[in-house]
């Protein structure tokens, strides 16, 4: 079998089919994959009743993972591969956690338009999310692609923010709600990265608008203008036209290109079960090896 696409938005994202992802994929299929997420940074993969091991396997593939903010937490972990990140609203008994719980503060913040481990060096390249468990209502995940925001730039701002770079910070978004119970040392396991706000997709060769609220500080500016102008920034990037927004289906494999694009999740009943399982491919070097 070969791999079909079938585009889901005018600007970017597509369905994606005619591979079986629960089975080893050959260097050819890897490279149509990667061809694919240049193309269109976001692959919807319907129906892949993925087990821990074989979204691993898969992943794997594309290059070395990365586990982001558990460096920080080093809380126990309710999935028995660290390379597995929990997204889920479940706790180490089995059970659903209240809305003022550890687990669910540190989830708020990915309902904020971001891009994940932008706050890292290196930072992520593509994010696979699996969908277990879904509540009734709720729970969808947004897009928005970054290079359209760069193309539709107007003359006079895609001027003032070319030469401009943004300190992005692990631990921000979280204190900004709230979620602020941190040692020093769990903050000096973080150093801030810093990204240019226009950067060049390597797969594409395009450029981006590279933004999202891990950015915390726009480096040269008072954090006045800085916080206002990365507002309007991200306010641009996530204008309707160029979002693309998921509705979950259990068995989905979603892949994006954290350098590509930003998303977030959307709000759903909390007291409902919702499991998802992430894996994150480190940009690396190393990475990405079956291009091409």
């Amino acid at each position: 079998m070969t791999l079909e696409l079938k585009p889901l938005h005018p600007v970017f994202a597509a369905e994606a089919s005619g591979l079986d992802l629960t089975r080893p994929i050959t260097r050819a299929d890897a490279c149509a994959i990667n061809a694919a997420m240049n193309r269109y940074a976001v692959l919807v993969w319907r129906g892949q009743p993925l087990t821990a091991e074989q979204q691993i396997r898969f992943a794997t593939t594309f290059g070395p993972l990365d586990i982001g903010l558990k460096r920080v937490f080093k809380r126990p972990e309710r999935l028995e591969d660290e390379r597995l990140i929990d997204i889920s609203n479940v706790g180490m008994d089995g059970a659903v956690q209240k809305p003022d719980s550890p687990k669910n503060l540190s989830n708020f913040a990915n309902q904020l338009w971001h891009s994940d481990s932008s706050f890292m060096n290196p930072r992520a390249a593509y994010s696979m999310l699996h969908a277990l468990v879904l509540p009734s209502w709720g729970g969808e995940t947004q897009f928005a692609d970054l290079r359209a925001a760069y193309d539709a730039l107007d003359a006079r701002t895609r001027a003032i923010v070319e030469p401009l770079s943004a300190e992005h910070y692990a631990l921000h978004t979280r204190i900004l709600l709230g979620d602020d119970a941190y040692t020093d040392e769990q903050k000096k396991l973080m150093p801030p990265a810093v990204w240019p706000i226009v950067d060049t997709h390597p797969g594409s060769g395009r450029k981006v608008l590279f933004v999202g609220v891990h950015a915390r500080q726009i480096i040269g500016m008072s954090t006045a203008e800085s916080r206002l102008l990365m507002s309007d920034l991200i306010e641009h990037a996530t204008e309707r036209e160029r979002v693309y927004t998921h509705r979950w289906e259990v068995g989905d494999l979603v892949i994006w290109d954290n350098r590509a694009t930003l998303h977030r999740g959307r709000r759903f009943d909390l007291g409902e079960r919702r499991e998802l399982r992430r894996t994150t491919i480190n940009d690396t070097p190393e990475a990405m090896l079956a291009v091409a």
